[in-house]
């Protein structure tokens, strides 16, 4: 079996990499050959089991995705995509990384004439205000933001690509990850992780909304989960609705300081300095609280138990068990 990561060089990307890399095989098969791309050039994990394969490129740039098609992986995984901040702000890039960068992927899929499992890395933000208490599997998609928009339009093309038999895919609307490890991106979701991370890796950090704020979270781990659970689903179970919200936790700001205090303690906790900033405000208005996903649970998605939990596996996975 061959797999190729687009967004290899990401955050879930690598830690997708490395579980692959280690386990050695997906869906029970072997992988015979492990391929990471990106924008930026890809790390090969640490200990892989079959070769790895570092590719650099633009992904809509034209040839790129044929280029990379050309091997027929049996899975992609498509994680490449420019953050939610950073698509507010430039309209154009935006839109040119995460539409035309799927579409030019779905096309040369098409083109290459075979049907590779395709697990397309959706969101959240695809849902826009007024929202219920939580959101149900049956409720419209109506995004206020151009990333949104711009993944509703992905998970659209997924299902019709699917539908036509050129694919086989599944869309995945992925909480907001925390903890997220490294530095701070233009993603406007990434205070939920700063006020965690920087906090426990004795640093200050900044609060731009207020406590009140509840938002849908998942780990990295459960993330790499999600994956490699969608790669290995009978997606016929899906029948052509092909996106389904993960699982996940709805938690406010302020329990998320709570567990941290809890975890951590009151000195790792008041390293939090709250400033507020309009901008961020505006777009956190605009993003769904909690969900019941309940077609995701029925299909065996799973996620964690507890903020606590997600503060311990970042603990452990990134701070070698202990706290600064």
């Amino acid at each position: 079996m061959k797999v190729l990561i687009l967004g290899g060089a990401g955050m879930i990307g690598r830690k997708l990499a490395q579980r692959l890399a280690s386990d050695g095989a997906l869906s029970g098969k072997a992988i015979a050959k492990l391929t990471l791309h990106d924008v930026v050039p890809p790390v090969a994990p640490a200990g892989a089991r079959m070769p790895i394969s570092l590719a650099t490129g633009d992904l809509p740039a034209p040839g790129e995705a044929e280029r990379l098609i050309a091997e027929r992986p049996h899975v992609v995984f498509h994680l490449a995509a420019i953050v939610s901040g950073e698509a507010e702000q430039d309209f154009d890039k935006g839109y040119r990384i995460n539409l035309d960068g799927t579409r030019c992927l779905l096309e040369a899929i098409r083109k290459a004439g075979y049907k590779p499992r395709l697990v397309f890395a959706s969101s959240i933000a695809v849902f826009g205000a007024p929202f219920p208490d939580a959101i149900g599997d049956e409720f419209f998609a109506t995004p206020l933001t151009s990333y949104g928009t711009q993944k509703s339009i992905g998970e659209l093309l997924v299902s019709d690509y699917s539908r036509k038999g050129f694919v086989d895919g599944i869309s995945m609307r992925l909480p907001t990850i925390c903890i997220r490890p490294g530095a701070p991106n233009k993603a406007a979701s990434g205070f939920f992780s700063n006020i965690m991370r920087e906090p426990l890796a004795g640093k200050e950090a900044l609060l731009p909304v207020s406590e009140s704020v509840m938002h849908w979270h998942a780990s990295p781990r459960a993330a790499v989960g999600f994956m490699l659970h969608a790669a290995a689903l009978d997606l016929a179970r899906l029948g052509w609705r092909r996106a389904l919200t993960m699982p996940g936790l709805a938690v406010t700001v302020g329990e998320q300081i709570a567990a941290l205090r809890k975890v951590a303690g009151d000195a790792v906790a008041a390293r939090i300095r709250r400033v507020p900033d309009a901008f961020v405000e505006a777009i956190v208005a605009g993003w769904p609280r909690a969900f019941a996903p309940r077609r995701a649970l029925e299909l065996g998605f799973r996620a964690d138990s507890s903020f606590e939990e997600i503060i311990r596996i970042h603990i452990e996975d990134e701070l070698g068990g202990a706290i600064a």
